[in-house]
């Protein structure tokens, strides 16, 4: 029977890996996500108070379970699953980001002024907006993060 290393990986399910600890951009990127889905979780509170009670129904349940799932993928990479930080890059880096700024984008295409926006803009919204700054800025962020060369390394693995 051959003797094995405390130090060796331990190798699990395809394409999953014992890697160690994360390093520190993986840790970051994951605690940007967890700040990501509490800004979305702050948005939705606030657009709880200002929607009627029956128009947030779906949207609610539709958000919790982003949400969730987005915390439970973010723990599967900051863990090292390479399907995971493929999963966050596109499902919420590229997707979630895209759902982010239609909205302000197509007022812009339609005319609007941010300038008159801003004018017009009640604290509510002042605080959805710096929410949704945040919020963008941690996706962005985390992503760039999650594919620097010593996360490369982390998701790869032992050679």
């Amino acid at each position: 029977m051959p003797a094995t290393s405390p130090s060796a990986p331990a190798h699990h399910a395809a394409g999953h890996h014992d890697p160690g600890t994360p390093p520190a951009t993986v840790r970051a990127a994951f605690a940007l996500w967890v700040t990501a889905v509490a800004a979305g979780a702050f948005e939705t509170a606030l657009m709880v108070g200002r929607e009627p009670a029956d128009a947030i129904g779906v949207g609610l349940a539709v958000r919790l379970a982003v949400f969730t799932a987005a915390v439970l993928v973010a723990v599967r990479m900051r863990r090292g699953a390479g399907w995971a930080r493929i999963t966050l890059a596109v499902g919420l880096g590229i997707l979630g980001t895209a759902s982010l700024v239609v909205e302000p984008l197509g007022y812009l295409i339609d005319g609007g002024s941010l300038g008159d926006a801003l004018a017009r803009a009640d604290t509510l919204e002042w605080a959805f907006g710096m929410s949704r700054t945040i919020h963008l800025a941690a996706v962005l962020t985390a992503v760039a993060l999650m594919f620097l060369p010593t996360a490369n390394r982390y998701f790869r693995g032992p050679a």
